[in-house]
């Protein structure tokens, strides 16, 4: 499975070894803000892999991910400006390749796909983005204020691929005869998909379709002592 359109930068590493930098630093916010490109950079191609790869799905799953590739490409576009102002470019800094992993694994299952794509990696970003941007409030600078009002655009949008992505794991398991809560824990340990941790943005995931049912199982996963244990 080959990736179209990689460009020879940023070098790809092992996540281990990204260095962490600091965005009360200037270079440390550049980084953050690469980061984040690379993220974006991903995500134009997981759309467009999801509205290639898999026949047989409606014409409105084609045209659903081609939207979400068009917007992540602004966003893309938004974060490689503002890291021009800073004086970096795409491809300054290191970074890994997991999002684009998960995508080789599931090219044969658009469920899984589904599944594990824009409802489990991307759907981390609507937990991690507040969090991100509370810390670039603390920096406080006017390159910091600008990258939160980025976050805030990308946040309302990845609300909605998130969205796409739970609509067309439901139909597909509708159409399968899956039981999409039972199945998703399935397709978790099948494919090793990463480990979801607190704090979660519940509002952020009702928005995009996440079923209570869905956010219990979520916190249930996480919660301490295990059902049924005693804390003492």
């Amino acid at each position: 499975m080959t990736l179209p359109g990689r460009p020879p930068r940023p070098d790809l590493i092992h996540p281990a070894k990204v260095p962490r930098r600091s965005p009360f630093k200037p270079e440390g916010l550049a980084a953050l803000l690469h980061a984040i490109a690379h993220i974006e950079f991903n995500a134009i191609n997981l759309a467009l892999d999801a509205a290639w790869r898999f026949e047989g799905m409606p014409r409105e799953f084609h045209l659903d991910w081609l939207q979400v590739a068009a917007e992540e490409a602004y966003h893309f576009t938004l974060l490689q400006e503002h890291l021009a102002t800073l004086g970096y470019r795409y491809g300054d800094f290191a970074a890994h390749d997991n999002l684009w992993t998960m995508c080789e694994k599931t090219a044969g299952d658009v469920v899984a796909r589904m599944a594990l794509v824009p409802r489990t990696l991307e759907a981390r970003g609507l937990d991690a983005t507040p969090q991100i941007q509370e810390k670039l409030r603390q920096v406080g600078t006017p390159a910091a204020k600008r990258a939160v009002e980025i976050l805030d655009i990308i946040l309302r949008d990845e609300v909605g691929h998130v969205a796409i992505g739970n609509h067309w794991y439901r139909w597909l398991c509708e159409r399968h005869g899956l039981d999409p809560v039972a199945h998703y824990t399935v397709l978790v340990e099948r494919y090793a998909a990463p480990r979801l941790y607190p704090p979660f943005n519940g509002e952020a995931r009702r928005r995009a379709g996440f079923s209570a049912e869905e956010l219990a199982a979520l916190e249930a996963a996480h919660a301490w002592p295990p059902a049924g244990s005693s804390a003492g």
